[in-house]
């Protein structure tokens, strides 16, 4: 791809095309419209057939392409028809956002192994699977944006979600390893570790004592609006973020820098 210019313009990211895994909800939903707002055509996919349809409508209303279809990441067979319609469609994949995950707070000698590898399958095995079959497309192509959705936890422990914690740690060391295997041909794999962002997956915690301590511990002494990691996502998306790879983005509010806050 000709690079424009050597400045950041976010312009520059009208026309190409994004699919978003778990794009449906939470944090996945935000960053599928942010892109769209900037004229990115946007594939915002999940299992939910209702909300896959829903979104979809939200980033029609945009004025942007898209293409309502159902996946399922721990489902490689339905990634790779996704894919094949998406490339059908819009001739290219050119930014990759994997936001599919799962949790579940539970003391680890209590844990099942069968919750315990559902986590993992999703959380790590299916951004595997994502990076696997749109990245062979962009590696072909000689050019790709992956952006993998990473966590405090690939950093710092919480209490009583190991398997939580342990995936997206590995979503960590997966995202370095891939962005040095695929660097030479010209795909680049980065991740965004939200700090708190209140959303459906994580709005119980942070009602309780548990989101006391997470908002004490947060120097800005407030949770983050989903809205402010969308800057974030479109430098690493932007075809002029071609010398950033191999990284893991906190946007966290300071909450990784922290010692005693008071």
């Amino acid at each position: 791809m000709v690079l424009k210019s050597q400045s950041f313009d976010a312009n520059e990211l009208q026309g190409l095309c994004a699919v978003v895994l778990g794009g449906t909800s939470g944090i996945g939903r935000t960053l599928a419209l942010g892109l769209a707002r900037h004229g990115v055509a946007v594939v915002a996919s999940s299992r939910n057939e209702e909300s896959v349809h829903g979104v979809a409508a939200e980033i029609g209303a945009l004025g942007v392409r898209t293409l309502p279809m159902c996946s399922d990441v721990s489902d490689k067979d339905s990634l790779v028809r996704l894919r094949d319609a998406v490339l059908k469609e819009f001739g290219a994949v050119d930014i990759l956002v994997n936001s599919a995950g799962m949790t579940k707070r539970v003391p680890t000698l209590e844990m099942e192994e069968e919750v315990w590898r559902h986590i993992l399958d999703v959380n790590l095995t299916g951004t595997l699977r994502g990076c696997q079959v749109f990245g062979a497309a962009m590696l072909e192509r000689g050019f790709g944006r992956i952006i993998n959705i990473a966590s405090l936890s690939t950093f710092v422990a919480f209490q009583e979600v190991a398997a939580y914690g342990v995936s997206k740690a590995a979503v960590g060391a997966l995202t370095r390893s891939l962005a040095v295997e695929w660097a030479p041909f010209g795909v680049t794999v980065n991740a965004i570790a939200p700090g708190i962002f209140p959303t459906a997956l994580n709005r119980k915690i942070l009602d309780s004592p548990r989101g006391q301590e997470l908002l004490l511990r947060t120097p800005m002494h407030r949770f983050g609006e989903p809205e402010e990691l969308v800057s974030t996502l479109l430098y690493l998306a932007h075809p002029q973020s071609g010398f950033t790879t191999g990284q893991i983005v906190a946007v966290d509010g300071g909450f990784l820098a922290s010692g005693v806050n008071q």
